[in-house]
């Protein structure tokens, strides 16, 4: 377990060529910071937390993140993702509830790191990550309509639901002042990157509604009042703690998700190592610990703002880092300048956030893919919206593994193949081998899904006196497959058929032994290593059937395959 740590902890080689790349690295923590200010307010006054948490998430999160992390780019902080999932949480029992869960869900990372968990995103099929990425992001762009309307939150659990409420409360009773300042920060963060792709877009918008909003005197809702530094750290209540084990759990797995996903984008896009998951695992869990310590938010690697960092030419995590630090100095400095920032400017960037979560050509390209995978993309992108991220994730996760256990198993195939007659030269001894000896070759996986389709396939030889079951190509068998196998070797003998088995390797035939499916064929001597023996005993067994045999009905070979 110690050596287990020790592999988890910063070293020396995290920090290699920063002599060369501090000015860089520097350069793009700033570039960072500044487009994960109205971010960071934005999703914090989404999730109903406030504004100061916001900040306290992505200067302690994201300072921990990047120096304990396993990605050397890797950008933390609070998400649209966590938000989805906080959202519910905070309308259920009040915006301190974030605390205890960001200190309990990051412990649950950490234990994912020790027990080396990273690897498992590998069995996270594609089209349900993207079916939660386009549900996320329809959640987020719901969850800003009643701040980009200017009305009062509607107490609606779902939030698609809560949209609807509160737009036909502004139908009601329209402020066209707020919809003018949300035309103008969806425009201002939708179109300047256009004349740029550094043009710090969402920042520019913010600063531009606040001062648009200053000088006409328009009456819209504004951030309010911040602190003016970071709190002391302190330990959260525990106090009910069973009733937030699961709450915790939830968000544990979407910061283990989300990190991993945007580490891995962010190997695509550099040329350097790329990020050792369990350390990734153990960074986010101990960066959660410490932003629930500080009053801070559950927080996860960001893939917009670590897409950011690497395109401003981060190489180290001192980038992430300075990012952390301009923010921390945000809090010192210009709280009262951000205590004025209108929530619908936070409401047009985070729409503009949203609708480029989706990329439509991703979207077209699962849903012309296959129809399980199609199904699983739809399922989890509506589950999202409709019911709540875990519960789409968990649906998806079983609709793919039933889709995939559905194409493995029409793999599995029992195909027959001609009587080898090699030295009969009697046609008349030909043909009564030809309708009386059966061979099967059973190919592909025969485990519990593919079970009934080669009982079904195996039994319809009528007027068979001996069937040979080659067990050669059986690439996997479970306790189910074994079992069958053996209820088609007992109907076939009930029916007065010989069965002969051939070729099962070692570790089936101990299987199939455990079971019991191979007890009266070995206690007949009917088992064989090779076909030609077990031809030749067909062969016997046959002429001493004698013309018994010889007026048995002839048998089309044709099988399910």
């Amino acid at each position: 377990m110690t050596g287990r740590v020790a592999a988890l902890l910063p070293r020396a080689e995290d920090y290699r060529g920063l002599r060369r790349s501090w000015p860089r690295d520097l350069a793009a923590g700033v570039t960072v910071a500044v487009v994960a200010l109205p971010l960071a307010l934005g999703f914090a006054v989404a999730t109903g937390v406030g504004a100061q948490v916001g900040l306290v998430t992505a200067v302690v999160a994201g300072a921990g993140a990047a120096l304990l992390g396993g990605s050397r780019v890797q950008v933390s902080g609070p998400t649209g993702a966590m938000t989805v999932v906080l959202v519910p949480l905070v309308a259920a029992h009040g915006p301190d509830v974030v605390y205890p869960v960001a200190v309990l869900a990051g412990v649950l990372v950490v234990l994912a790191a020790l027990l080396r968990l990273g690897r498992l995103l590998a069995y996270v099929p594609w089209p349900l990550v993207e079916g939660f990425t386009l549900g996320i992001a329809v959640v987020i762009a719901a969850q800003q309509v009643p701040s980009a309307l200017g009305v009062d939150r509607p107490e609606v659990e779902n939030a698609a639901g809560a949209a609807v409420v509160a737009a036909g409360r502004f139908l009601r009773d329209p402020d066209w002042a707020v919809l003018g300042l949300l035309a103008l920060a969806v425009a201002a963060t939708a179109l300047l990157p256009r004349l740029h792709r550094a043009v710090p877009a969402a920042l520019i918008a913010v600063t531009v509604v606040t001062v648009v909003a200053e000088l006409t005197g328009a009456g819209v809702a504004v951030i309010g009042a911040l602190p003016d530094g970071l709190p002391a750290p302190a330990l959260p209540d525990l106090g009910d703690l069973p009733a937030l084990l699961g709450p915790a759990a939830a968000v544990a797995f979407l910061a283990a998700l989300e990190s991993l996903l945007s580490a891995r984008v962010a190997d695509g896009m550099t040329d350097g190592p790329r990020h050792d998951a369990d350390r990734e695992l153990f960074g986010q869990g101990v960066a959660n610990v410490a932003s629930g310590l500080f009053g801070g938010m559950p927080a996860t690697g960001a893939i917009a703002r670590t897409a950011v960092n690497v395109r401003a030419g981060a190489s180290t995590r001192v980038a992430a880092l300075a990012h952390a630090l301009v923010l921390a100095a945000v809090v010192l400095v210009a709280a009262p300048l951000v205590e004025r920032i209108p929530l619908v400017a936070l409401a047009g960037v985070l729409l503009v956030t949203a609708y480029r979560m989706v990329e439509r050509h991703t979207v077209r390209a699962v849903l012309r893919s296959t129809r399980g995978d199609a199904v699983v993309f739809t399922l989890t992108a509506g589950a999202t919206i409709a019911l709540d991220l875990i519960a789409a994730v968990a649906l998806g996760l079983v609709v793919a593994a039933v889709w995939a256990l559905v194409q493995v198993a029409g793999t599995a195939r029992a195909v027959p193949e001609p009587v080898g007659a090699d030295g009969v030269d009697d046609d008349e001894e030909r043909a009564l081998l030809a309708r009386s000896v059966l061979v099967y070759r059973l190919d592909g996986p025969v485990f519990f899904a593919a079970a009934a389709h080669f009982l079904a396939a195996l039994t319809a030889s009528p007027g068979v006196a001996v069937v040979v079951l080659r067990l050669s190509g059986v690439d996997h068998l479970d306790a189910t497959g074994a079992r069958t196998l053996g209820e088609v070797v007992a109907e076939l003998e009930e029916r007065g058929v010989t069965v002969l088995v051939k070729g099962a390797s070692a570790e089936h035939a101990r299987l199939l032994t455990a079971v019991g499916a191979l007890a009266a064929v070995a206690a007949r001597g009917h088992v064989f290593a090779d076909l030609p023996a077990a031809l030749a005993h067909a062969r016997e067994h046959v002429g001493q059937s004698g013309r018994g045999c010889a007026q048995a009905a002839p048998v089309s070979p044709a099988v399910p395959r």
